[in-house]
């Protein structure tokens, strides 16, 4: 049901529009309020903090089907699902969860998951951007890059170092708003493709983040970073697998097509064999991709 639901969203309403708004590079905002009434934005979240209270295997075929029509909403998907809500809903308090994880879930608002820095990509340990606790709160410092949905977030897991002596075990995180002073958006990344899922540096001067607003406790970033990368794996291999089967779909049309020799491409031998494996690595990958959703539930 989920699949046939995603596809016929998918095709009905992403497929017609996805060309424009990669060309244009704008958000789609009113196709992904739709998705969000439909449950795609939080499926994983119980159904009491405004998700659809379904299991991996779901998310992995909703997300498939998105992505076969347009990678953009897809990757928008994959963010709130595994990125942000995910770290909230294993690490966040409940008055965390009831003003954060709620919102993002049922897709009202959108939600990014800021790590990565100019000097620090895979190796997060090396990063720069410092919170100093003053009080009841604490003062954020620091530039961060490729920030995926950065540029219309309306929240932001945010990664810094409140110990620099102590390695990857001073690293914690928050959960930090724009509109607040000291937070600016940079500059939007150029992309060659996805660009509806826009991209953008995150810059913070004296940005003043509650104590409340820290995600688990403090030391604790790295292992949050960490467990909600390894969550999102899944996803990344969705995307990529709806991607696939897109390409493929799209050269087995052009082959049924085009003609040369007096025959249908299709019919040469060559190209039947570059065909068949296209679709072996297919299966192959969707057969993994579903094992390791119904062991992430196990």
């Amino acid at each position: 049901m989920i699949r046939r639901e995603a596809r016929r969203f998918a095709q009905e309403e992403i497929a017609p529009i996805a060309a424009e708004f990669d060309e244009t590079g704008d958000f789609p905002s009113q196709t992904i309020k739709k998705m969000g009434e439909m449950g795609f934005m939080g499926i994983e979240i119980p159904e009491e903090y405004g998700g659809a209270g379904m299991d991996t295997l779901s998310y992995v075929l909703a997300l498939e089907e998105i992505c076969k029509a347009d990678a953009s909403h897809g990757t928008i998907m994959s963010v709130n699902n595994s990125l942000f809500n995910f770290g909230i809903l294993k690490f966040g308090t409940e008055a965390q969860k009831q003003k954060y994880l709620m919102p993002v879930a049922s897709g009202q608002k959108i939600g990014a998951y800021s790590l990565t820095e100019p000097m620090s990509g895979s190796d997060a340990a090396t990063m720069r951007t410092r919170a100093i606790r003053e009080g009841d709160q604490y003062v954020i410092n620091g530039r961060k890059s490729w920030v995926t949905s950065g540029p219309v977030a309306d929240f932001v897991v945010l990664f810094c170092i409140t110990d620099p002596e102590a390695g990857h075990r001073g690293i914690s995180a928050f959960l930090v708003e724009p509109n607040q002073p000291g937070f600016i958006r940079g500059k939007k990344e150029p992309k060659l493709g996805i660009r509806a899922s826009a991209t953008s540096e995150l810059i913070f001067e004296d940005y003043r983040c509650p104590v409340e607003n820290r995600l688990g406790k403090e030391g604790e970033g790295f292992k949050i970073a960490m467990t909600v990368l390894d969550a999102g794996r899944i996803g990344i291999a969705s995307q990529a697998l709806g991607i696939a089967e897109a390409a493929y779909e799209a050269s087995l049309e052009y082959v049924r097509q085009r003609e040369a020799f007096g025959q249908k491409i299709g019919q040469f031998q060559g190209t039947a064999f570059k065909l068949a494996d296209m679709k072996t690595r297919i299966e192959a990958s969707r057969l993994l991709i579903y094992q390791a959703a119904v062991k992430k539930e196990q």
